[in-house]
């Protein structure tokens, strides 16, 4: 649980995500995609903001349950890279690799912190 506000990996990680998935999402609404693209944008500023608002969390659980959220959303912002990857949309390759990179990141702090909850009560 961070309790500064300087940023982190995965804090700047999300948020220029988020800026990237802004961007894809109107390259869709130009090509009439609106649905997937409101999906997407969704999901994938969804992510920073959860991750945001767990730098403020309330205990390490608190922390665990936001960072989870972020999780699931940049799960389902996978889902829709994916999707769009397989309809012929424009290129989201890059985009797959970093919903991974912070799928992967995400994980490892949330086991990590689990981690340290686990040794603090031994």
């Amino acid at each position: 649980m961070q309790t500064n506000k300087s940023p982190n990996l995965i804090v700047k990680l999300s948020f220029e995500f988020a800026l990237k998935t802004i961007k894809y999402a109107a390259q869709l609404e130009t090509q009439k995609k609106f649905i997937i693209a409101n999906q997407l944008l969704r999901s994938g500023t969804s992510i920073g903001a959860n991750i945001r608002e767990a730098q403020n969390a309330q205990s390490k659980q608190d922390f665990i349950h936001k960072l989870k959220i972020a999780a699931k959303e940049a799960d389902e912002t996978e889902y829709w890279l994916l999707l769009c990857n397989a309809s012929n949309y424009p290129d989201c390759h890059d985009m797959i690799n970093d919903a991974n990179i912070l799928i992967k990141i995400l994980s490892k702090i949330i086991a990590t912190t689990k981690n340290s909850i686990s040794d603090s009560k031994k």
